[in-house]
């Protein structure tokens, strides 16, 4: 099973969102530190009743820029939202920087739920599954095959080719996040791997990997063909971080070890880890925990 962390965009906890050497300094901490990815959130602002609106870096520019800074560590988006991006656009943002990195991109891709940024950006919120389909039937052909003609209700690509096509013939995986009914069809139609999010403990899990391996039944795919990853939350609350994630994973380095090979056991093929706090000690403690539970 592989384990990668989480970059962070966006402000932290009582401050405000880091600098670009921050971010890059620590997704090499990461890749220092023996993970094996590393992944970035796809927002363009967050904005809660009664709550100053908080900012984040734009996910796409910055995992260009990491590509560059990092070598061996895969590189992911957790994830990037469809309507934010012209769908064969996208494809070609997406081939471009499987380039940069060598073949080390993943494109995990989602509807988006946050409806503040939406309408602040000026993107329609209506029909997301729809219009998040749509661009699938864009983006997959564009990266498998290099050629799309599609005629939709909300995208268009008109004999549009993929040019040129990267260093996998395929393109990069894709991976779908979701967790409705339809969302689940949609990935087990056309997504090289499903993220599941987001869990603590590993029993947390268990009813979610049941409804995918149904949708794919009943999409006529065998389940074992469609990898299955999750998203984690880690906290160390003794270092001063109690994270956004609920009832993340906590306690001694060995104790969350246990908890990642429980993961690996349920068949998992990709954790990511989002840690609190997003400090180099609970980087280090958590490095701990992945190296504990690979032995």
């Amino acid at each position: 099973m592989k384990i990668g962390a989480v970059v962070r965009l966006g402000a932290l906890p009582g401050g405000q969102p880091p600098s670009y050497t921050q971010i890059r300094d620590m997704a090499r901490r990461i890749e220092a530190a023996g993970f094996d990815s590393i992944w970035l959130y796809d927002h363009l602002l967050y904005r809660w009743p009664g709550r100053p609106t908080d900012g984040i870096w734009e996910c796409w520019t910055m995992l260009s820029a990491l590509a560059e800074a990092t070598q061996r560590v895969e590189l992911g988006t957790l994830v990037l939202c469809t309507q934010f991006r012209n769908p064969a656009l996208l494809a070609k943002m997406a081939a471009t920087l499987d380039e940069i990195s060598g073949g080390r991109l993943t494109l995990g891709l989602g509807a988006g739920w946050h409806q503040p940024e939406f309408d602040a950006f000026g993107f329609p919120f209506d029909h997301r599954a729809s219009r998040f389909e749509e661009a699938l039937q864009i983006i997959r052909p564009l990266l498998r095959e290099g050629y799309v003609n599609f005629h939709g209700s909300y995208y268009a690509a008109d004999q549009c080719e993929l040019l040129p096509r990267g260093p996998r013939p395929g393109g990069p995986p894709i991976m779908i996040a979701g967790a409705g009914p339809r969302m689940l069809r949609i990935a087990a139609q056309y997504a090289d791997s499903w993220n599941s999010a987001w869990h603590g403990r590993p029993e947390s899990i268990h009813a979610r990997l049941q409804l995918v391996r149904d949708a794919c039944e009943q999409s006529g795919r065998d389940p074992a063909t469609l990898g299955i990853t999750a998203s984690v939350g880690v906290a160390f609350p003794d270092l001063g971080g109690s994270g956004p994630i609920r009832e993340p994973l906590t306690g001694t380095p060995q104790k969350i070890a246990a908890a990642l090979r429980g993961y690996s056991a349920l068949g998992i093929q990709h954790v990511m880890i989002e840690f609190a706090p997003y400090t180099p000690e609970a980087l280090d403690r958590l490095a701990e925990a992945v190296s504990a539970a690979r032995d």
